[in-house]
């Protein structure tokens, strides 16, 4: 009985996700998922267990996922109208990873290798800028900067104070205010 439920949930999971209909959010979901999730944790598995060829191999994913995030940001607004977009990302996320086809190897070899050795001076001078201009900006701006952190901190240690009070009588999620005003806001309304 527990075979056939395991095979029945496979078999539906996968009708769900290849289903072109009404199924957008289960396959960026999916997309999400094999894209960065499961390799974010084969990512620290290898670098955690030191294993050379594992850390090679997850670099070049990333180097193939990160470029190709760069030309999806530039296109997506204009691809995602095509019908099965998000199945040939999900297929394509795929084929990065699996280790018989070793698609993250071959695009980096292939195409991003050669086109980053080509360009690599005019990268490299660019970036320089940028981290120039990056230095003068934060130190234009200390103040906004040290002014923004204070205002996180605090921000983020009064959500975990209110997260670790008991609810103490309230539903959470509720507003809270007096009986009277709720009463009389009603009464004008009738």
């Amino acid at each position: 009985m527990a075979m056939f439920a395991s095979n029945l949930s496979s078999e539906i999971g996968l009708k769900l996700l290849l289903s072109p209909l009404n199924t957008s959010v289960v396959v960026r979901t999916a997309c999400c998922t094999v894209g960065i999730v499961l390799p974010v944790y084969s990512t620290f598995k290898a670098i955690e267990m030191r294993d050379q060829n594992e850390r090679q191999k997850w670099l070049l994913y990333w180097a193939a996922y990160g470029s190709f995030s760069i030309v999806e940001a530039c296109t997506d607004k204009f691809l995602c109208w095509f019908p099965l977009y998000y199945h040939v990302k999900f297929a394509f996320l795929v084929w990065l990873q699996l280790p018989s086809a070793d698609g993250a190897k071959q695009l980096y070899m292939s195409h991003l290798r050669p086109f980053l050795m080509r360009h690599q001076a005019r990268l490299d001078h660019i970036l320089e800028l940028f981290h120039g201009e990056l230095a003068k900006f934060i130190s234009a701006h200390q103040a906004e900067i040290q002014f923004a952190k204070v205002l996180l901190g605090k921000t983020l240690l009064s959500v975990g104070n209110i997260l670790q009070q008991p609810a103490q009588g309230r539903v959470v999620g509720t507003i809270e205010g007096s009986a009277e005003q709720v009463e009389t806001s009603e009464s004008e309304e009738s």
